[in-house]
C-alpha cells in the first residue's frame, strides 16, 4: 500500500511539474504492480491441494510415506508455487533429529491451466511422540518477485509413535520379583512357594497340603499353610517435571525414563497382574490447536511466512495442572493405554513430584505396588514416598543416574527414608534390570 501511495505522490507532482519522463515511468510502474497484484491473487486463490498419509501410529524408528497433490483451478497458468508441508522445527533441528526426512517436503513447482502435480517424501521417525504434520502452506507471487502471497491449504495430520518396549528377561511378578512385595489386605489366592506356617488337619485338605515331616514327628496329621503376601500389580508413578531434567542430559533422560516404564509396566502385564499409571507430564494432545483456531489461520491470504508458520503449528503452552493417570487394569489392554500415554507425554512445568503424589494417592490401590520412576531426587520427593511407605504402601524406586556422584546423591534421600533403590544410566542397564544388584536400606 505504501509504495502504491508513493508511485501516485510521485505521478502527481510529476504531472504538476510538467515532467512527462518521470510521468511515463510512475504509469508504467504502476501497471506493473497492478498486473502482478492480480496475478499473484489469482495464482493463490485457485490453486488447491491434498495430502495422503499412508498411516497415523507406527513404532519408533518406522517410517511414514505422504504423497502431495496440488492443483491448478484457474484458466491461467501458475509460473511458480512453492508447496511446503509444515514439520515441528524443534523435532528437525534437534540433535540427533527426532524427525528424518527421505525426499521433497519443500518444492517449486509450474502448473498448466486445470493442472496438477504430485510430490512424495517418507518420514522416519526416530523417537516416540506426538508428531504434527502439517498443515501445507503455499506461496506464490509475480514474476518480479514485487508481490507474494501465502495460503494455508491442508489439515494437519497427527501422527503417533509409540515407545519401543524392552523386555525384561527373568522379571517374576511372583513375591520374589524385585521391584517389591505388598501384602495383600485381601486373600485373593496363596503363594505355595511360601509356606507361613502349620495347623492341624481338617478334613478336606488336598494331600498336597499334608505337612509329612510334622505329621511323622507328631504323629498326627497336620497341614501346611500358605502365606498369602503377594503382589497384585503396579502403581507406576513417573515424575516428568521440567526442573528434574537437566538440560546437559536431555532428550537421553527422559527417553530412558519413558522406556524403563513401558518395559515396567509391560512386564507387569504379562503376567496377568494390574498395573497403572500416573505421571505430572503434559499430554502433547492437549496443545492441539481447536478447529476455530485453524480456520482463522486458513482464512484469507497471507503476506508474512513467520506468522503463518506461528498461527498453524502446535500451541507451546499449556496450563493443564492436572495429573495424567491410567487406571488400573489387566492385559494387553491395560498396557495399550499406558504404551499411548506414554507415547504422548511430555515434560511439564505443572506439578511437582510431590504434589503429584499428593494427588494421586486416593487412586493408589494398598494391594500394588507403587514404583516410583524418578530422575532428580529433593529431600520433599524422599518424605512424599516414606510418608506413602509410613502409610503401608509398598514403594520401590528406580533412579535414572548417569554416573556414580549422581546415583550417591539422589539414592541418599530414598535410603534414609529406608526406599529400596534400583538405578539405571542407559537402555542396555534395563535389559538387565532384573540382574542388578538391588540398593536396599540400611
Amino acid at each position: 500500500m505504501r509504495g502504491f501511495v508513493a508511485i501516485v505522490s510521485i505521478l502527481v507532482i510529476a504531472v504538476l511539474l510538467d515532467l512527462p519522463l518521470i510521468a511515463c515511468a510512475m504509469l508504467a510502474l504502476l501497471g506493473l504492480m497492478l498486473i502482478s497484484r492480480f496475478l499473484a491473487r489469482s495464482w493463490i486463490t485457485n490453486l488447491e491441494a491434498s495430502r495422503e498419509c499412508n498411516r497415523t501410529e507406527v513404532e519408533a524408528g518406522q517410517t511414514v510415506a505422504l504423497i502431495i497433490t496440488v492443483r491448478n483451478r484457474g484458466m491461467l497458468p501458475v509460473a511458480w508455487a512453492l508447496v511446503e508441508d509444515m514439520l515441528p522445527r524443534g523435532a528437525i533441528t534437534s540433535r540427533p533429529p527426532r524427525i528424518v526426512v527421505h525426499g521433497h517436503r519443500l518444492a517449486v513447482v509450474m502448473l498448466a491451466p486445470r493442472g496438477r502435480k504430485t510430490l512424495n517424501y517418507q518420514l522416519q521417525f526416530v523417537t516416540r511422540g506426538y508428531y504434527q504434520v502439517g498443515p501445507m502452506v503455499l506461496e506464490t507471487g509475480d514474476l518480479f518477485g514485487l508481490h507474494r502471497r501465502f495460503r494455508i491449504v491442508t489439515e494437519p495430520e497427527y501422527i503417533l509413535v509409540y515407545p519401543k518396549v524392552v523386555p525384561l528377561p527373568g522379571y517374576d511378578i511372583a513375591s520374589r520379583r524385585p521391584i517389591g512385595e505388598v501384602r495383600l489386605t485381601h486373600r485373593l489366592f496363596e503363594d505355595p512357594t511360601r509356606i507361613a506356617g502349620v495347623r492341624a488337619y481338617q478334613p478336606g485338605d488336598p494331600l498336597n497340603r499334608v505337612h509329612w515331616s510334622a505329621t511323622a514327628r507328631t504323629g498326627v496329621l497336620h497341614s501346611k499353610v500358605y502365606d498369602a503376601s503377594t503382589i497384585a500389580g503396579a502403581s507406576i508413578v513417573l515424575d516428568f517435571h521440567r526442573a528434574s531434567y537437566p538440560e546437559r542430559n536431555e532428550p537421553g533422560r527422559s527417553e530412558l525414563a519413558v522406556t524403563a516404564t513401558v518395559a515396567l509396566a509391560n512386564a507387569v502385564a504379562l503376567m496377568g497382574q494390574p498395573v497403572g499409571l500416573i505421571t505430572n507430564g503434559r499430554d502433547a494432545a492437549d496443545r492441539i490447536r481447536r478447529r476455530d483456531e485453524l480456520a482463522r489461520s486458513q482464512a484469507g491470504l497471507r503476506a508474512n511466512r513467520a506468522a503463518l508458520h506461528r498461527m498453524a503449528a502446535m500451541r507451546e503452552d499449556d496450563d493443564r495442572l492436572r495429573p495424567l493417570i491410567v487406571a488400573h487394569g489387566r492385559g494387553p489392554e491395560a498396557f495399550s493405554r499406558i504404551r499411548e500415554t506414554l507415547a504422548r507425554v511430555e515434560l511439564s512445568d505443572g506439578l511437582t513430584f510431590d504434589r503429584l503424589l499428593i494427588e494421586a494417592e486416593p487412586r493408589l490401590p494398598r494391594d500394588a505396588t507403587v514404583i516410583a520412576i524418578l530422575a532428580t531426587v529433593t529431600p520433599e520427593m524422599a518424605v512424599s514416598l516414606g510418608r506413602l511407605k509410613r502409610q503401608g504402601y509398598a514403594v520401590s524406586t528406580v533412579l535414572l543416574a548417569f554416573d556414580e556422584v549422581e546415583r550417591i546423591d539422589s539414592a541418599g534421600p530414598l535410603i534414609a527414608e529406608g526406599l529400596p533403590v534400583r538405578a539405571l544410566s542407559d537402555e542396555e542397564e534395563l535389559y538387565r534390570f532384573c540382574e542388578l544388584q538391588l540398593v536396599t536400606p540400611l
